[in-house]
């Protein structure tokens, strides 16, 4: 059973997964401090209480977990493995679940709540979903058939297809940076709100067809002279 929420925020992070049936989670997976009879007629109501007990008991314990994720003497898919193999009766590892417990039910109880928060989430998907398609997009060659034969091959096709990727989105988010730049120090507030709306996630003025090679010295880009004419063209 993952525990992302408690690890992430243990870390100063937060765990922010997209749910499409927001209604069916919480009635599953919200838990609270007391029991869910002394809720009364709210609307949402925990499924049973926390163990907090446990948590306390076994905090030290949760913390040494923690130490070595930071520590990177070990990493999360080990920890949860080895905490899977425990008996389920294992007190760190029901600790760790209360503790995911709490925190996923505040970020349930966020979101139902929070409209911005739901937007977030669901811009940060569509980033997501629009990197692996340009990732796609770059790597299609061959008529989308795999040339290699071997696992390194695949591995080198694969990193070769992420440094691809990864040029056109600094290369754009270089030029758009500097666009914005210039917008706002000349007060066009129509162009900067424009490029607010504008992701560096992009390949339609991206040539694909071609031969990429990486051991010839690069030829340099006149970024200034794009901007150049960047700024010349009227909004749309």
């Amino acid at each position: 059973m993952p525990v992302n929420f408690a690890i992430l925020h243990l870390f100063g992070y937060q765990f922010a997964p997209r749910y499409r049936d927001i209604h069916d989670k919480v009635s599953h997976a919200l838990y609270g401090f007391k029991h869910p009879s002394q809720y009364g007629d709210a609307l949402l109501k925990p499924i049973r209480k926390i163990n907090t007990n446990l948590i306390l008991a076994e905090w030290d314990n949760i913390q040494r977990i923690m130490v070595s994720l930071a520590l990177k003497t070990t990493t999360q898919s080990i920890i949860v493995s080895k905490l899977s193999a425990y008996a389920r009766k294992n007190k760190t590892r029901r600790a760790l679940w209360e503790y995911d417990n709490i925190i996923k039910s505040l970020y349930l109880l966020n979101y139902v709540d929070s409209v911005p928060l739901r937007q977030n989430v669901q811009r940060a998907l569509n980033r997501g979903e629009s990197y692996h398609q340009l990732r796609r997009a770059v790597s299609y060659a061959n008529f989308g058939k795999l040339r290699f034969k071997t696992e390194y091959e695949q591995q080198i096709w694969g990193d070769c297809a992420r440094l691809l990727t990864n040029c056109i989105i600094y290369y754009n988010a270089s030029i758009l940076s500097d666009l914005l730049t210039h917008s706002d120090s000349c007060g066009d507030a129509a162009r900067v709100a424009m490029l607010s709306q504008v992701s560096p996630v992009a390949w339609q003025h991206i040539n694909f067809y071609g031969r990429y090679e990486f051991n010839r010295q690069p030829e340099l880009i006149d970024m200034k002279a794009i901007l150049q004419l960047l700024i010349q063209l009227p909004l749309e």
